[in-house]
């Protein structure tokens, strides 16, 4: 096979591809969320959050959490996008963010360091999280990723 032929076919493989998941997306389907926490464990870790967040599913019934309104309903952001939560109020920075896959390492990232994660993201060493909790221990930010993922 010669070099244009290899580029063509790999050209077809990669729009199919794109294709696919285009179609998963609009039908709904969501990537499984690989997680390595303990999702029992991060179900207590995550009691540190509830002050600010809840975790209320498409159904209105409350997952996790109380009626806390400070920050975003929590609910599929394992796997979900940042800052495309409906009826919350997003800063400046969160909403240059918007549409970044919160998958484990992004979300380790953001619970660590949560203005960190925006200027990098964002590019913007001016942006600042309207969050001021930091879950520093990586494992316990592993765990409620994963206690997060299994509530889907």
């Amino acid at each position: 096979m010669n070099l244009k032929m290899a580029i063509a076919c790999l050209a077809i493989v990669g729009a199919t591809h794109a294709n696919a998941e285009s179609h998963a997306a609009e039908e709904g389907a969501m990537a499984e969320v690989v997680t390595t926490g303990d999702a029992a464990k991060g179900e207590k870790v995550f009691r540190k959050c509830v002050s600010c967040h809840v975790v209320v599913n498409e159904a209105g019934e409350t997952l996790a959490g109380k009626k806390a309104k400070t920050g975003p309903n929590l609910y599929g952001i394992a796997g979900g996008k940042f800052g495309e939560v409906e009826d919350f109020k997003f800063g400046d920075a969160a909403l240059a963010a918007a549409g970044t896959v919160m998958d484990e390492e992004a979300f380790v990232a953001y619970v660590a360091d949560p203005t960190g994660w925006l200027r990098e993201v964002t590019g913007d060493s001016g942006a600042r999280s309207k969050m001021s909790f930091k879950l520093k221990k990586e494992d316990d930010a592993k765990d409620v990723f994963a206690y997060l993922a299994s509530l889907k």
